[in-house]
């Protein structure tokens, strides 16, 4: 019997639906992976995954060869490059399977250089999977469809994509106006108290489960609902780093830091104000200076605010570095932090830093 290849199939949640009201029968790529949508044959596997909720979503089964085509199935782009499929299995976002939640069972996730590395593994498609790989998530979705397990979806994400725009350094985004409302001037007082109110969790998090923390030097004297930023016991009064001057000053000023020892567990930007900005060239300022640093990077802002900060993440400017800024940086939006900081409770003691990726989601722009 011919090896059964797997294959990664990138979907958005907008994708995802059009590919299904079209009849779930062809999927399709982009002219310029031709010649690897040439290497799938009949009875390989496509592993659909839905970019924004990483998940995945089904299994289809290829059954023709390669052809091209651009009758019309997606609003936004031809994917011309197309395969006849028939559906194995389809779970719904909702009963998808978090990616995750195979971190025991997937290669990739095995001696990782980065808390994030493993995303490299979803910026294209399609893309051929070890077998081993292939198999357990086929068995994931497979175990879903018999016993499904609900886990609540943004619904926003699923309509979400970036509009990217194609350069040389890759795909960026350009915001269409400075003008733009992330931009505007907010309310004198409100967001301001909002920002302290997220330092604050991200500290009363980062205490309990047991790191020593920073704040930024010029928030020291802060306080939320009566508590000071200077009461946590742990929080450090200078930085253990054997940086240079210039990336010394520049991690000085970010929102909040989680210490171990000398070595920094997670750096968090608070962005809830017209200096969401500036937060951003922190985070470039130190990738620059230090381009092998390993730091998990978070960008923590107001759900409302999600789509604007992934595309500012994705601009030429923070694009350029290497690796570029989207690759190492994640969101988390304030009412999940809230969310989740409430639903662990009295267990956060036992929560280990791998609880700010389930929390979190890429700011990167997939190859849907």
């Amino acid at each position: 019997m011919t090896k059964r290849n797997y294959w990664l199939d990138l979907f958005s949640g907008v994708t995802w639906a059009e590919f299904k009201a079209a009849g779930a029968k062809v999927s399709g790529f982009r002219e310029s992976r031709w010649s690897t949508v040439q290497k799938i044959k009949p009875g390989d596997y496509l592993l659909c995954y839905m970019t924004g909720i990483s998940r995945f979503v089904g299994i289809l089964e290829v059954t023709d060869h390669a052809y091209r085509d651009k009758t019309p199935i997606w609003k936004d782009e031809d994917f011309p490059c197309r395969l006849r499929v028939k559906m194995v299995a389809e779970l719904t976002p909702d009963t998808a399977v978090p990616v995750l939640e195979l971190r025991d069972k997937l290669s990739f996730f095995q001696n990782l250089t980065s808390p994030h590395a493993w995303t490299g593994h979803f910026r294209a498609s399609p893309v051929k999977w070890d077998t081993a790989d292939g198999e357990a998530v086929v068995e994931a979705i497979l175990e879903a469809k018999e016993n499904p397990t609900v886990r609540p979806v943004d619904e926003r994400k699923l309509q979400y994509r970036p509009k990217a725009l194609k350069a040389k350094i890759g795909s960026v985004t350009v915001p269409e106006s400075e003008e733009d409302e992330l931009f505007k001037e907010e309310p004198e007082g409100k967001k301001p108290r909002e920002h302290t109110e997220i330092q604050w969790y991200l500290l009363k998090l980062g205490s309990d489960m047991g790191f020593d923390l920073w704040v930024a030097r010029n928030d020291r004297n802060k306080s939320w609902d009566s508590k000071k930023f200077a009461d946590f016991p742990n929080l450090k009064s200078e930085l253990p780093l054997q940086f240079d001057d210039a990336t010394n000053r520049t991690i000085e000023l970010i929102d909040v830091l989680w210490l171990k020892g000398n070595a920094i567990v997670a750096a968090f930007e608070v962005e809830s104000t017209t200096s969401i900005y500036s937060g951003l060239l922190r985070m470039s300022d130190l990738v620059s200076m230090q381009p092998n640093l390993t730091i998990p990077l978070y960008l923590v802002a107001p759900d409302d605010k999600r789509d604007k900060v992934i595309t500012e993440v994705n601009r030429p400017t923070f694009s350029r570095l290497s690796p570029p800024l989207s690759e190492i940086c994640r969101f988390i939006s304030f009412s999940t932090l809230k969310e989740q900081i409430k639903a662990v409770g009295h267990m956060l003691r036992f929560i280990k830093p791998e609880f700010l990726e389930e929390i979190s989601e890429s700011c990167e722009i997939e190859e849907v």
